[in-house]
């Protein structure tokens, strides 16, 4: 069987979506599907171009057209579906939808073609609000077209419990990990009076490191304090979220102890992770409405060995000893508390990546995508 990935974006070094829609294809091939991968492509000329297995399907220029034809022009890409013989369509949303989608999706379902499209987040209204202006058409369209995805699609993958999204049944997944390419964390012991916090991310504001700078504000005025605290915050993300990370550090006095590492690669990430005391994950998806999320994040974390900290809900995780849950309001994170919780857990790092390891591959969580589309 003959199957297609579909993405409305380019594939960039540093992204963990990038990385994670690699392992999501890999997983679908082993689990009996034929994929080939179609993206976006942007030059240095900002040229785009809508590329399927190496092949350009659309050129869209560099001028206004070409910022929004690839939500529009989808004629190229639904014959290339047809002319190759593709069964079994996925779709990675952007919450695009739009007439001109919808009358793909029709045409593909009249040919007996599957198509599900993955929502990444769930509800995502709140989450949208802050991206870039030139998105918001987008998404002002879609909240006015996606009740019209019943009929027209045969699941939505999600990672929350919901069974129904926009009228269509869903397929309940976790985010997961491939266990060949995350290594277990080495521990290098820096030095005994130094407890490192590690928090990996494409950075928004519903990361909430914010309330971690100032637990640490709240942590370094206490004069007889045994340990530091570090703040390593590695990834790029949203500029906006980015820079009022760095005025919060500067305005509560922190800069010594929160540390902006920009993107790294993956052999530099290794180096992170291995100094790290304790991982910080969401800690603000409250922001954007949503309670219920299986973020990829807390999976690394915990498939690295390290015990972290978050405050939605995520099933996979609630119950293993190694988490710390936060509130999921505003308040500041009790640093003294993430040293105790640390200090207190008996359980090796090998442990640790153990209790996920039979459920959450991608090998697994795929096959679950396959079996209810196909049964």
């Amino acid at each position: 069987m003959k199957g297609l990935f579909i993405h409305f974006f380019g594939l960039k070094e540093f992204s963990g979506i990038s990385k994670k829609i690699i392992c999501q294809i890999e997983a679908l091939e082993r689990n009996g599907i034929q994929m080939q991968l179609c993206y976006v492509d942007i030059d240095k000329d900002r040229v785009q171009r809508r590329v399927c297995s190496g092949t350009e399907i659309d050129n869209f220029g560099n001028g206004v057209f070409s910022k929004f034809g690839k939500w529009l022009a989808f004629r190229n890409l639904t014959n290339y579906i047809f002319s190759n013989n593709i069964e079994f369509v996925y779709i990675r949303s952007f919450y695009n939808t739009n007439p001109a989608l919808l009358r793909m999706f029709s045409k593909l379902k009249k040919r007996g073609v599957k198509v599900v499209m993955e929502y990444p987040t769930y509800p995502y209204d709140k989450e949208t609000q802050r991206e870039y202006y030139m998105y918001k058409p987008i998404f002002f369209i879609n909240r006015i077209f996606r009740r019209f995805l019943k009929g027209r699609l045969d699941r939505i993958v999600t990672f929350t419990n919901l069974e129904f999204i926009d009228g269509v049944k869903t397929i309940n997944i976790s985010n997961a990990i491939d266990f060949s390419s995350v290594t277990l964390a080495k521990r290098v012991e820096v030095d005994k009076k130094i407890f490192n916090l590690l928090g990996v991310a494409e950075l928004h504001f519903w990361h909430g490191y914010d309330r971690v700078i100032a637990g640490l504000a709240n942590f370094y005025k206490d004069s007889n304090r045994e340990i530091d605290i570090h703040f390593h915050i590695v990834g790029a993300g949203a500029e906006a979220d980015l820079a009022q990370l760095k005025d919060i550090t500067a305005k509560l006095g922190m800069g010594d102890y929160v540390h902006f590492h920009g993107n790294r690669r993956s052999d530099e990430l290794d180096e992170f992770f291995n100094i790290a005391d304790f991982g910080i994950a969401s800690l603000a998806r409250h922001r954007t409405g949503i309670t219920n999320i299986k973020t990829l994040k807390n999976r690394e974390y915990a498939a690295r060995g390290i015990p972290f900290i978050y405050s939605e809900i995520d099933e996979d995780f609630e119950h293993m000893p190694y988490i710390l849950k936060a509130p999921a309001d505003e308040s500041a994170i009790d640093i003294h508390k993430i040293i105790e919780f640390k200090n207190a857990l008996d359980l090796t790092p090998e442990q640790i990546r153990e209790s996920i390891t039979a459920k959450l591959s991608w090998d697994v969580q795929m096959k679950r995508v396959v079996d209810e589309t196909f049964n």
